[in-house]
């Protein structure tokens, strides 16, 4: 069915909320697909959500509210009752009903989990809950579709059919022992082309990917990406399968680090939203310009240290701007670069190699630029004395740049620190500072 939430069906469902009018509400989202619930109650205003919330059967608000933004989610979660709450989270698969779970203080979340009537699911929860968010653990779900080597292909279609009740997408089918130990996976096609009385230990594939339940989130995304994978079985030490994550968990995982990564290099320190309050985006942004500023008085105050010269070659002045941010866009690039090879796990070889090879692209680009810029000033102003001198200094200064950018996420990144970083205010203010230091010395050395 085709659901477009225009200027009037807003107005419509606006009304009917008003007068309370729930049949309309119901035939308006009947078979309406969750994401355009989740559209919806993103479009209407506070109460007017909350109504729809209580209105809808949970089946369909469950999966809508794992659409919203985190803080809009929280926001209504909190309008809701624990008992209402938990209504939607027996709906959800354990994974997205830990996330929700998770954005509740603890009182609520016990209180929510007290009311969840279905045990295993009470228990697959709690038993999530121990992960950290950014393991393998963290992002898995335990609803899959696992069948023991000892069945026969009709007992095992039998029981197939009765976990895909509580599976959402089938994307893989596990092979285990008895004892529950991951052993392989089970092609459809041969469970179709085969016997019904073949055991399935004649026709597993005893080749499978998995992932340790501790591993990194950022591995287990680099593995499925490697493979191709839709989903991949996680396991604890014993190679006890724990559970799956399935693709559209990693696509969430990686995108989320992606809007961190930005706004670690756009100087901002912690996790907002265009929305979050004054206070908040201050808070997030504030340290990096502190940053900025220091760098910014502390490139002033080398200036003020080359006085005398700039007394008598007036022309550097002006290009103090042009050699800072060719620094800054020097550096930026040579991070971007590195950080972007880093999360792709591209980066090979040693430091100093990768350095070398840096500082010859650099040399590269600074010569050239070098050239294009001593014959526009030799030209404009007639001061070839004064034009090697600014043309020499934005060459090394290009090396220096691209050195720096490289070097900084890297030895970040050796640390175990996000080097992301390195591609934002950090490496601008830095090369800034330098830049105009080599700038001004290279230029005093050879002027006077």
């Amino acid at each position: 069915m085709s659901f477009e939430i225009t200027d009037i069906l807003l107005e419509e469902i606006k009304d009917h909320i008003r007068i309370g009018n729930d049949t309309a509400l119901h035939e308006i989202f009947e078979d309406v697909h969750f994401a355009d619930v989740a559209e919806t109650l993103d479009a209407v205003n506070w109460e007017e959500a909350v109504y729809l919330l209580r209105l809808l059967d949970s089946e369909t608000t469950s999966e809508a509210l794992m659409e919203l933004d985190e803080d809009v989610r929280e926001r209504l979660l909190d309008s809701l009752t624990p008992k209402e709450i938990a209504e939607e989270i027996e709906e959800m698969d354990t994974d997205d009903a830990v996330d929700a779970i998770s954005e509740l203080d603890s009182a609520t979340q016990e209180a929510v989990i007290g009311h969840i009537e279905d045990e295993e699911h009470k228990a697959d929860i709690r038993e999530l809950m121990q992960y950290d968010d950014d393991s393998a653990g963290g992002l898995m779900a335990k609803e899959l579709i696992k069948v023991k080597e000892t069945w026969t292909v009709a007992g095992c279609v039998r029981e197939m059919r009765r976990q895909a009740e509580e599976v959402t997408r089938v994307h893989a089918v596990y092979v285990v022992t008895k004892e529950n130990v991951l052993i392989g996976r089970l092609s459809l096609k041969d469970l179709l082309t085969s016997d019904t009385k073949t055991k399935i230990s004649e026709i597993y594939i005893p080749k499978v990917d998995s992932a340790h339940v501790n591993d990194k989130a950022e591995d287990v995304a680099k593995i499925m990406q490697k493979y191709d994978l839709e989903a991949i079985p996680v396991v604890d030490d014993n190679n006890i399968l724990l559970g799956r994550i399935t693709i559209d968990d990693i696509v969430d995982f990686i995108r989320d680090e992606a809007k961190e990564d930005y706004q670690l290099a756009a100087g901002i320190t912690q996790e907002v939203e265009a929305d979050d309050s004054i206070l908040e985006l201050t808070k997030a942004r504030l340290p990096w310009l502190f940053l900025g500023l220091i760098g910014g008085v502390g490139a002033a105050t080398i200036m003020g240290g080359f006085e005398d010269i700039l007394k008598d070659y007036a022309l550097l002045f002006f290009y103090t701007p042009l050699i800072a941010a060719m620094a800054g866009n020097v550096g930026v690039q040579s991070s971007a670069i590195i950080v972007q090879g880093l999360a792709n796990d591209d980066v090979k070889g040693s430091i100093g190699n990768r350095l070398f090879k840096e500082m010859l692209l650099a040399a590269l680009n600074g010569l050239i630029l070098g050239i294009v810029l001593f014959g526009f000033t030799a030209i404009w102003y007639g001061d070839y004395k004064a034009a090697m001198a600014i043309s020499i200094s934005l060459f090394v200064v290009i090396i220096m740049a691209g050195i720096i950018g490289t070097f900084i996420p890297l030895f970040l990144h050796k640390r175990g620190i996000d080097p992301a970083i390195a591609t934002g205010p950090f490496i601008t203010t830095s090369n800034d500072i330098f830049g105009i230091l080599i700038y001004f010395w290279i230029a005093k050395m050879i002027l006077f």
